[in-house]
């Protein structure tokens, strides 16, 4: 067969068709990508150049470029560092309570028993309450005149007498913070659960037979097996926590003295009581940076798990 032949028998395609063939699953990820640079990435580039802005809604003069200016009143702002150590109390405390009774209820409902179905769905429901019904009710228990919690606690010899512990400095941070357990234990009891039954059964068996305890089946099958789940998951938690004002805004309002003061809804009072838009994205920018460098942390010791099995 002849060269010419040969080269008729394989035409080239036009080269709109060969465009087109090319661009094909661009196209069909457009929409897509589309949204995502809409809905998330032009904000968050806004939210940056906000930080370096002099953004004030009451100011019409404002909206000029300051640089650094936000920043170094950062540095001075006694309210921010005050929020940043209640952040910490806040969202290690939530997590661990969280984590720890999640993994008890995790399992809990890992083993078969009557009626298993219908207590999962009722563990599961505080998952599905909106968070600012979550604190409205909890804000309601914590009340002396409707709410039963501070009676309770009073019969209990744990307070004096029943008052409003939302209103106490020493205490009100407990509240928010039973309200995000009570709202957030759900996540990890169905994540903990979903990496439990995927373990095979056999390893417990085998290690029954070998006379391992219960505690040293839980310790040297269960835990392993669990760990990268545990790291994922006390990620996500930690960094939603973080970011998490709803209850405090709804339950506290950050008071009382900013004891209940986080981040996020100091973050809040900025932006939207004293609308100074750019202050609030300044520390919201030096939010992200902090849960950043925790995410990478966290990242680098899951991977160093998967690694180890």
């Amino acid at each position: 067969m002849s060269l010419a032949g040969t080269m008729g028998g394989h035409k080239r395609k036009p080269w709109l068709k060969r465009l087109a063939d090319t661009s094909e699953p661009y196209l069909y990820s457009a929409p897509s990508l589309i949204l995502i640079v809409t809905v998330m990435l032009v904000p968050l580039a806004l939210g940056i150049s906000y930080a370096f802005r002099d953004i004030q809604l009451l100011n019409p003069f404002s909206g000029g470029f300051i640089g650094l200016d936000h920043f170094r009143a950062l540095g001075e702002d006694t309210a921010f560092y005050r929020a940043l150590k209640n952040t910490l109390w806040w969202t290690g405390a939530s997590v661990f309570l969280q984590f720890t009774f999640g993994l008890i209820l995790a399992l809990l409902l890992d083993k078969p028993f009557w009626g298993r179905g219908v207590v999962q769905a009722l563990v599961f429901l505080p998952w599905a309450v909106p968070s600012f019904l979550a604190g409205l009710n909890w804000a309601w228990l914590f009340n002396p005149v409707i709410g039963p919690l501070p009676h309770w606690f009073f019969a209990l010899g744990l307070i004096d007498q029943p008052t409003n512990l939302l209103s106490d400095p020493h205490y009100a941070m407990w509240g928010p913070i039973l309200a995000n357990v009570w709202w957030g234990i759900p996540f990890f009891a169905i994540t903990l659960l979903a990496a439990l039954q995927a373990i095979p059964r056999d390893l417990y068996e085998a290690a029954s037979i070998d006379g391992a305890t219960g505690l040293q089946r839980f310790t040297s099958i269960t835990l392993p097996f669990l760990a990268p789940t545990i790291a994922i998951t006390v990620l996500l938690r930690t960094v939603w926590i973080s970011n998490f004002a709803d209850l405090i805004v709804v339950m506290t309002g950050g008071g009382p003295a900013d004891r209940t003061q986080i981040v996020a809804s100091y973050i809040f009072t900025q932006a939207f009581r004293r609308l100074d838009f750019g202050y609030a994205s300044a520390i919201a920018l030096v939010l992200l940076a902090l849960l950043m460098a925790y995410s990478m942390l966290i990242i680098l010791l899951r991977q160093s798990l998967l690694s180890k099995d």
